[in-house]
This record gives structure tokens, sequence and C-alpha cells, in this order.
């Protein structure tokens, strides 16, 4: 197959009739609009005459004829730039919308490339069955099925596209100025956006995704990582919906369902690969761990009649349920996700997901009984308290899941971790990043700040009120079991689980192992606690007092 690759030539009196013109409108509009400024902003989004759809910021091609060759969208790429510097955020992307439909309508017969400052443009019409197709382009050149000197990106379309013969399939490659107002521009790797479209036809889902391929000049930062994202014309911003990366030293793959304008952001690095496996070994270690002392707990609690006594042991033991419940889920949570069953991957997303929440309700459960306790010791009576908790702690939890499944239940299935390996890193949990950050980290956030007003509550009655009651030289013994104390308090209220908020920047890799070893190992924690409580139980009788928390079940 030969390569039909046409560039676009003019003498040098059309262009710098072109460029005469195109300043003079240009500069007669700035000033135009400084003069009046008191105008709505649109009036501020007119451009040189040569491409009067880029002047509306509409999507409709000029009705001359005459106005849909090649000249005239060599001209809207030359007008793009400077249009740029005048616009907000919105009519930006609005603009990039309109170019890319310019593009599609521009008349061409097979192949027509386009070159500008900054931007190449790749005009493709099938002549037969489509079949697929690769282009590549540098800053100054872009070819069909070859290669290219100095390759910026390259793009691999394939034939489930179905184009025909009445369809542009259009490649526009552009390179953002630095005053642009798109949001997060500074994080585009090389200020650069890659639009692809098939004139006439929105492409989505596809099985067959596009590839494309990013060259970097200079091997990725170990603090940075690429991130493929799209450009959301609708909601105004970038997103990685439909879109996986994969990059090694020298090159970013993008492979999107889509078509639309493509980018790279650079963002920060959260862990490296090996520090990943390892953190992974540590959480399924620990947690296989606790389970083991959690489900000790449990029989320890049922067969010790004494520990069954008390009230603040049932919460315990509530916790440690929501607890094992958690931990069942999550182990085999990542086994789920590969197996091929969704319904098995549902259910097992939608039990990991409960069994979380009610982990933090009763840990804030826990944070409301110790105060009472410890604190508010006096004239506090609840009727059926122990009920009432459990309706909290078992229900509020079932409440979320329940409005989540009749939102939507498929948010309810396979999610990646590392969007880089999709299918190494997938488990079975919620897919939407908003509804998992809402619903997961939003109680939890609420949990935790309760809990550490409560927990400070405790920590003033221990080491001030109760301490100051102490003789001199008793203080010091007893300050060291109530250290003790605060310590267990502060794992079987979840404070711990507060190092997540550390986990980021310097920090990330640091608090990410702190968090993983000390978190995973919360049931053996528990069981420590009890065990240290049947200790005490034995060594002295069992007797309520005017100090306890009356209740009534």
């Amino acid at each position: 197959m030969n390569q039909p690759h046409l560039v676009i030539k003019q003498t040098v009196y059309c262009r710098m009739r072109r460029w005469t013109l195109c300043w003079l409108t240009l500069s007669f509009t700035f000033h135009h609009n400084v003069e009046t400024n008191d105008r709505p902003a649109q009036k501020n989004l007119a451009s040189p005459g040569c491409c009067k759809a880029l002047d509306k910021l509409n999507c409709k091609m000029p009705s001359d004829p005459e106005q849909k060759d090649a000249d005239h969208a060599s001209c809207c790429m030359e007008t793009f730039p400077l249009l740029l510097h005048n616009i907000p955020h919105d009519d930006t992307v609005k603009a990039l919308g309109v170019l890319q439909k310019v593009l599609e309508e521009t008349e061409t017969t097979n192949s027509t490339a386009l070159y500008q400052d900054n931007m190449v443009a790749l005009l493709y019409r099938p002549t037969g069955d489509f079949k697929g197709l690769q282009i590549a382009a540098s800053d100054k050149q872009v070819t069909i099925d070859s290669d290219v000197p100095n390759s910026k990106v390259s793009v691999q379309l394939p034939s489930e596209l179905n184009a025909g013969q009445n369809n542009t399939i259009v490649f526009c490659m552009i390179q953002l100025p630095n005053e642009t107002a798109l949001e997060r521009s500074d994080e585009l790797h090389d200020r650069r956006l890659v639009g692809l479209s098939v004139g006439g036809r929105n492409v989505s889902g596809l099985q067959d995704r596009v590839s494309i391929t990013i060259n970097t000049e200079t091997s990725i930062h170990k603090t940075l990582k690429p991130k493929c994202v799209f450009l959301n014309t609708t909601e105004k911003k970038f997103s990685t919906s439909g879109c996986e990366t994969k990059w090694d030293q020298n090159q970013i793959n993008c492979s999107c369902d889509h078509l639309t304008y493509f980018g790279v952001l650079m963002v920060s690095a959260e862990i490296s690969p090996k520090d990943e496996a390892i953190l992974s070994y540590i959480s399924y270690i620990g947690c296989g761990i606790s389970l083991t002392a959690l489900v000790i707990a449990v029989l320890l609690f049922i067969t010790y009649r004494k520990l069954r006594a008390d009230d603040s042991k049932k919460i315990h033991i509530s916790l440690a349920v929501a607890l094992i419940l958690l931990n069942v889920h999550f182990l085999p949570s990542q086994a789920a996700a590969a197996s091929s069953s969704t319904a098995l991957c549902r259910y097992v997303a939608l039990l990991l997901h409960y069994s979380l929440l009610a982990s933090f309700t009763w840990m804030a459960l826990e944070g409301f009984h110790l105060y009472l306790v410890l604190v508010k010791v006096f004239n506090v009576y609840v009727r059926r308290y122990l009920l009432k908790l459990s309706v909290v702690g078992w229900g509020l939890p079932a409440v979320i899941v329940t409005v989540v499944l009749i939102v939507d239940h498929n948010m309810y299935g396979r999610a990646s971790l590392d969007q880089s390996r999709p299918n190494e890193t997938a488990v079975c949990y919620i897919t939407d990043d908003k509804v998992k950050m809402g619903t997961t980290l939003g109680l939890f956030g609420m949990v935790f700040v309760v809990n550490a007003v409560m927990f400070g509550g405790i920590v003033k009655w221990l080491m001030c009120d109760k301490l100051n009651k102490q003789t001199a030289p008793s203080k010091t013994s007893k300050a060291k079991r109530e250290l003790f104390t605060l310590l267990v308090l502060m794992v079987l209220l979840g404070l711990t689980w507060g190092l997540i908020f550390f986990s980021f920047g310097q920090l990330t890799t640091a608090g990410l192992y702190v968090f993983c070893i000390i978190n995973s190992l919360q049931g053996f924690f528990i069981l420590i606690y009890f065990v240290l409580s049947m200790k005490k139980i034995k060594a002295s009788s069992f007797k309520p007092s005017s100090e306890t928390f009356s209740t009534k079940s």
C-alpha cells in the first residue's frame, strides 16, 4: 500500500495576505475589547476572520463550499493558538470541539496532512473496506502506516471503527500554549492533546481499543507517574473513564474505548511496584493473623461467662464480628475479581463494603460507649441500650449499601487499584470513585473526628482527673498502666486508621507501611485486650459499683 500523504503548500503571497488579515482582525478585536470591558465575556471570543466557525464558537461549518477546503482548515489551525490566549476554561473546551468539527467537515479525497506551529493534523478518508489505521506524528510531520523521525505520538485505530468512504477520520495533535485556561493543562505531558474522531459519528464502547503511544524524551521521574485521560466536554474536565495506562521508562501507552481529545497527566507517584507488592503481602499476612485472633476472641467471649456479663465486652465483640466479616471478604477479593463469575465478584464487593462500613460504625459506637463509661459516669440511664446500639451498628451500613444498590447495582464489581496494571490489581469492590470516596472515606472521616474528640476526653479524665487523686509514689506506675490503656483504646477506636490521611506526598510510602502493619493486625490487638481483661477479672472478682455505666438491655 502506498503512503497517501499530502502536504499543503502555499505561496508566500497567500500566506502573507492571510497572516496580515488575521493579525489586523485580531489587533482590532483586542483593542475594541479593552474599550468595552463591561460587555459580556462572549464578546471576547472574536478571532481572525479567516475561521468564522471559531469566531462564533459554534459547530456549524461555513455555507460557502470554498471555505470547506484544506486552506480554510489550515487557517483555523493557525488561528486556534491565538484564540486560546483570550478565552476562559469553558470556552477553551468548546473551541477544541469546534476545531475538531471543522477538520471533520473539511473536504478531502484520500489523505491530507496539515501543519501549523505547535499543531499537526491528518484527514483520512478510506477508499475501501476499513481494516484499521496506524498514524505516527512528530512536531513537523504526520504519516500513516509508517513511522516518522523524532516521533512524538503514534496511534493504532482498530478495524471496529468501520469507517466508510463518506467518513473522514481526523487525527489532530496540539501543543497548548502556556496561557491556555484549560484546567490542569500545566500537568499535561508536553502540554499535548491528541484529538481523534470520525466525521458524523460518536464512537464509544469499543471492544478492540484505540492505542495511543506517547514517546518521552526523558525517563519518567520516580516521583511522578502518567495517567491517561480524555477531555470530557460535557463536564468540562479531564477524566480517566474508559482509559487504561501502561508505561515504561520512555513510552506511555493509553488504551481507550472511545474517541475524543486525549492527554497524559503527570501526577504524584504513590508507591513503587516493589513497595506495592510488599504491602500486599503484609496486608494478607496481617489480615490472616487478625482473622484467627478475632475468632479466638469470639470463642473466649462465648465460653467465659464473666466476659459476657460486661456490656463493654459485648460491644467489643460486635466490633470483632464486623472485623471478621471484613477479613473474610477482603482476603478472597482479588481471587474473586480474577474469576469469570460476575455474580460472585458482586457478592464479595457488596459484603466487603458492608463489613467495612459496619467496622467503622462499631468503632464510633466504641468511642461513644467508652466516653459514657469513663467520663459521664453518673446519672446516665438508657433503656434497651445494647439493642439500640446494634440497630445503629448493623442497620446504618445496611441502609447505605441498599441505597447504592437501588441507584445502580453495577457499582459493585471489579475495580482496578492501579490503572497501569488493571488485571493484576483488580479487586471486587465499588467501581465508582465518587461513591467509594463518599460512602467509605466520608463515613470514616466522621468516625475519626468523633472518636478523636472522645479519645481526648478520655485522656483528660485518665491523665488529669484520675491521676491527681493518686499519691505521689503511685503516680508513676499508674501513669504507665494508663498509657498502655490509651494505646489499646487507640486501636479499639480505630484511630490508627487515621494514618491514611498522612499517606500522601513524601510520607506516602512510610505512612502506608505503618498503616498496613498496624491496621491489618487490629484483630490481634483486640485479642490481647480480651486476654488482659480475663486476667484482670481473675485477679479481682467482678462486682458492679457506683462507677459502672447503668444500662438496661
